[in-house]
Order: structure tokens, then C-alpha cells, then sequence
């Protein structure tokens, strides 16, 4: 395989390499199995039993959020009546490319599970929209801010497990530097993480100059300040984010995460937290004048 070339077509699924990491393959054959079981007029449940599974294992091997089985896969297509050998292969060779590792997952001592998939889903985007009200989000820290952050969330952990936690943090961040193939960033950040004091003042000085860079510098980053002056608003509960794929047929996965845990959203609820990163975005300052507000921020430093 020649890597940044479209790889292989399942029927009319056509994966480019530079965009498509493993768990978005996932999501993306799920997707197809998905649109092949409606278009046959089977129920979930219907097509679990094929293979010894339940309408439960069908939605998460549909949502990608399941390893596939090769056995599995042919079962589903001989059910949907895909007996063309060629298409068969395509789908087969999907399922081995979608079982290779990323490289978050030789972390796997120092992140959760729960964070594992989302890390998936971020490396696969072509673009994300973040809502942060306690900390600047982590495809933005520096460093040493990043340094301070894991600290405080992980402050009994061994030295070696923070630093292997920071080594990811950072690494997460190659996705806005990838030349013509990088993620766009679209973040709005609560005037609240700003002003807390997070690492002192040497600390948060150099993460303000930083952002300032950033919204002066990455044509691929949006980055807007929603200030206090804007009052209350429905995602003061916590942070948002919205990761879209460059596959036209995957839609858009809110996360959202908690202390110990994330949820994903679905349906009209999903459409809901929609709607709330646009009113979010509308009542932000707008990206010049938040870069002028960060200036200004950085003088009280």
C-alpha cells in the first residue's frame, strides 16, 4: 500500500490513507455494513443473530466503537448479498488495515479506556470544534501549562507516568501541524480558564503568548474568547467538543467529557449540543478581538 493514495473501494467505500485512521475505518465500514442492512430491511437484532450477537453488538459494530471480527464481516455481507469475491476482499482487507494499532495505544498504562477511543477519533479529523471553561484545551497548551494541568489531575501518580502523560498530550497536537493534510481547530475558550492561575504567572504567561501566536500564526486554528461580559449560557456544565471526518458518509461525534468518564451523545441530543457550540460561536468575540483581549490579558502576567 502506497501510503496517501485512495486504497482500496468496498462497493462505494473509497478510504484515503492521509485522512483515515483506524478508528474512523472502523466507523466508516460500520457505516456501510449499516446502510447494507437497512437497504436489505433488517432489523439490528436480525442481523446480530447471524452472528451470535445481539441488536446491542450490531449498534456498536455499526457506530465502529467494536472491533470486527473477519468471520463476522462475511456472515453480514452474505446476509446484505454481497457475493461478488472481489468486494468481499475489499471488506476483508478494510477490517485487517482497521485492526492496526495507533500510536496512542503504546500509552495504554497511562490513558483510560474511555479517553483511548476518543483519542482515536481526534487523530482521524479533519476538523474539531472544542468548548473549554476550565483549562485551555490540550491541543493548545504548552508544555509547561500541560506540565501543570496533569499535575493537578494526576497528582499521586509516579513521575515517569506524568511525563509519559504529557509526551501524549503533546503528541495529540501533530494533527494542526500536518502540512496540507491538518486538522482545522475551531475553539472556544471560556474567559474563566484564562484568568485561573494555573502553573503561576511564568506558567500562564507563556501559555497567553503562545495562543496569541497561534491566533495570529495557524491559518487552521479559529480560536475565540468568550468573556464574562457574555453572561450565563447552556454549556457552563462543562466542555464540548464536535469531531468531523473528512469521509462525507460519517457524521459528526460530540464528546462529551467528565472527570472519570465521556459520553457521546446521539440522535437530537447530539443535534442539541449542535446547536449549542453555534450559539457558543456566535457569542464569542470574534477571532481579532480575541487576540486583542489576549494581549491585553497578558499584561496583567
Amino acid at each position: 500500500m502506497v501510503a496517501g493514495t485512495n486504497v482500496r473501494d468496498a462497493g462505494d467505500l473509497v478510504l484515503d490513507n492521509r485522512q483515515t485512521g483506524p478508528t474512523a475505518l472502523r466507523m466508516q465500514i460500520g457505516a456501510r455494513l449499516r446502510r447494507m442492512r437497512e437497504e436489505r430491511g433488517l432489523s439490528r437484532a436480525q442481523a446480530g443473530e447471524i452472528i451470535r450477537g445481539s441488536a446491542s453488538k450490531m449498534s456498536r459494530l455499526e457506530l465502529g466503537r467494536h472491533g470486527f471480527k473477519a468471520r463476522d464481516v462475511l456472515e453480514l455481507l452474505t446476509l446484505y448479498g454481497v457475493d461478488d469475491e472481489d468486494e468481499r476482499k475489499s471488506f476483508l482487507d478494510l477490517v485487517q488495515e482497521a485492526k492496526k494499532p495507533g500510536w496512542w495505544q503504546s500509552y495504554g498504562d497511562v490513558i483510560p479506556g474511555w479517553f483511548e477511543q476518543y483519542l482515536g477519533l481526534e487523530q482521524s479529523a479533519t476538523t474539531i470544534r472544542n468548548y473549554e471553561v476550565q483549562y485551555v484545551p490540550g491541543l493548545l497548551q504548552t508544555r509547561d501549562y500541560a506540565r501543570a494541568v496533569i499535575g493537578l489531575e494526576h497528582h499521586d501518580a509516579a513521575y515517569d507516568g506524568l511525563e509519559r502523560r504529557l509526551t501524549v498530550r503533546m503528541k495529540r497536537q501533530e494533527i494542526l501541524h500536518r502540512g496540507s493534510g491538518a486538522a482545522t481547530l475551531w475553539a472556544v475558550i471560556d474567559e474563566a480558564a484564562l484568568r485561573r492561575p494555573i502553573g503561576g504567572p511564568e506558567t500562564m504567561r507563556g501559555q497567553i503568548e503562545h495562543l496569541i501566536a497561534v491566533s495570529e500564526g495557524m491559518r487552521n486554528v479559529n480560536l475565540q474568547l468568550l468573556p464574562f461580559s457574555a453572561g450565563g449560557h447552556l454549556a457552563l456544565g462543562g466542555p464540548i467538543t464536535i469531531v468531523r471526518f473528512a469521509e462525507h458518509d460519517l457524521e459528526d461525534v460530540i464528546y462529551l467529557e467528565q472527570l472519570t468518564g465521556a459520553r457521546y451523545p446521539e440522535g437530537q441530543e447530539a443535534v442539541r449540543y449542535q446547536k449549542i457550540m453555534d450559539l457558543l460561536a456566535i457569542r464569542a468575540a470574534r477571532p481579532a478581538r480575541t487576540t486583542a483581549f489576549l494581549k491585553d490579558l497578558l499584561a496583567e502576567f
